[in-house]
């Protein structure tokens, strides 16, 4: 569909501010083509500059109800008519008057009838809106019809007077309430007047056992509602009075509906309230068990984390206990490798999302390792580069791949020569490449991976081709020698 500026480019002369003001407009307008039971075409006056009387008007935006048939069989997005073709839509824009009363044409097979309503902003006519109905349809209308064709008549007014759309609304209409949902129409008092069908099945379903119209919304939503934890919060009665934009939730034991109160004004007098309301016990309920699932998945690698640390803490006495330094020294590289994995756990306790945010990981690791070495105030570590967010079906074997890659460098490449040891990340949408680099003695000539017998380089083979489904690579020259680890994410 094209854009509303792509529509006017060279042809209209509206500020960025009144785009923008159409752009609010549209964004609300689904709510007043279903109170008229209406398409409504958005059309902007086609001239050089302001002050050029207009050659005819652009359609720029088209919605239709989703409460009766449309009238419209095909989009009249980019159709253009000539200054005099459609006099009702010259009038709006000329006069800044809403046209009504006009009689119905025949077009196709439907008796339509047309209103026009000026776009005000700042006090200026900006655009004219055409709404379009079959008058077949209205012709014996019932309460619910009648109320909602009152309430459209108000809120093109406001549209005409230029207080509609309510300024900062974007906040408070995300996500906009349909009409269908449930609506309330409220005196200028917070009385109800009206109340749709689907909005008595709402309130009933919290327990209100009597009709809505005649009792205050305020009063009735505050003896539905469940005590509420904060005392600064402003008093639901104040909020559903009609009297400001509000959007507020009723929620018992019974369920929660979810309120938008929006002012009706005619000129500087506020003339009543409509309230839009939708039953969102469901989505509240779907809420709460996925923070529940959220706060059980933490708490399960929280006790993981525990557990491994516990079987890390039993290796290492049985390792203080081993008189043979062979296998104490393979306990406590059991205990590093177990400690890898627990850090990648505790991670995933702590966090809200499902990810792992490995260069937290990373730098943990770097500084445990840092701990462990010897040399710890002679070698230089740094990293370059953020791996950022990773599944945890990554994040742990990754974990320990890094952890046995810095410990070799540590333990043989810098053994007693050389002093800088660097992580350096790369990664794009579809991969990450990891480099551990040191400038110490380098691998021994004829050196092969594949064929080497060192378990920690075994573990690091293995994990990267079977887990993380990458490539190793050792690169040795006379700078230094590095590993890459390279996987898609």
């Amino acid at each position: 569909m094209a854009r509303l500026e792509d529509l006017i480019k060279g042809k209209c002369a509206l500020t960025s501010e009144q785009v923008h003001r159409l752009h609010e407009l549209t964004a609300d307008w689904q709510m007043l083509s279903d109170l008229s039971f209406a398409d409504l075409i958005l059309w902007v006056p086609l001239r050089k500059d302001s002050k050029s009387w207009p050659t005819g008007h652009v359609a720029v935006a088209h919605i239709r109800p989703t409460t009766a048939a449309t009238v419209f069989a095909h989009d009249v997005i980019g159709d253009e008519i000539a200054w005099g073709e459609r006099g009702r839509i010259d009038a709006a824009l000329s006069n800044g008057e809403i046209i009504r009363d006009s009689e119905p044409e025949l077009v196709g097979d439907l008796m339509i009838k047309e209103e026009t309503i000026p776009v005000s902003f700042n006090g200026q006519v900006i655009a004219t809106i055409s709404r379009h109905r079959n008058s077949d349809l209205m012709r014996s209308p019932g309460r619910l019809e009648l109320n909602y064709r009152e309430i459209a008549h108000n809120l093109y007014r406001m549209v005409a007077e230029g207080t509609f759309p309510y300024p900062d609304a974007i906040a408070v209409f995300d996500p906009l309430p349909r009409v269908g949902d449930g609506l309330v129409r409220l005196d200028v008092s917070g009385v109800i007047s009206y109340a749709s069908p689907n909005a008595r099945s709402a309130f009933s379903r919290l327990g209100w056992a009597n009709e809505l119209e005649s009792y205050s919304l305020g009063e009735i939503a505050e003896s539905l509602i469940s005590k509420r934890q904060d005392p600064h919060e402003q008093a639901l009665k104040s909020a559903l009075s009609g009297k400001a934009l509000r959007r507020v939730e009723c929620e018992n034991s019974e369920g929660t509906i979810d309120l938008l109160v929006m002012p009706l004004t005619q000129g500087h007098d506020r003339v009543g309230a409509i309230v839009l309301l939708h039953n969102i016990t469901e989505v509240r309920r779907r809420d709460r068990e996925l923070v529940t699932k959220d706060a059980t998945i933490r708490e399960i690698h929280h006790r993981v984390k525990n557990n491994l640390q516990t079987v890390s803490a039993l290796l290492r006495l049985q390792a203080r206990r081993i008189g043979d330094p062979a296998a104490s020294a393979a306990l406590e590289e059991a205990v590093r490798r177990i400690g890898s994995i627990a850090l990648v756990h505790e991670t995933l306790s702590g966090s809200s999302s499902e990810s792992v945010a490995f260069d937290d990981v990373l730098d943990r690791l770097l500084a445990h390792a840092r701990e462990l070495s010897p040399r710890v105030n002679e070698i230089k570590i740094e990293r370059k580069g953020e791996v950022g967010l990773l599944e945890p079906r990554l994040a742990t074997p990754l974990a320990l791949v890094v952890t046995e890659l810095i410990h070799n460098a540590l333990e043989h490449g810098l053994g007693m020569e050389g002093d800088s040891l660097q992580i350096r990340v790369k990664r794009s949408v579809a991969e990450c490449a990891i480099d551990i680099f040191d400038d110490g003695v380098g691998l021994p000539e004829g050196f092969d991976p594949i064929t080497s017998s060192h378990l920690g380089l075994q573990i690091v083979r293995t994990l990267t081709e079977n887990e993380l489904l990458g490539n190793l690579t050792l690169i040795s020259d006379t700078d230094g020698t590095t590993v890459r680890v390279n996987f898609p994410v």
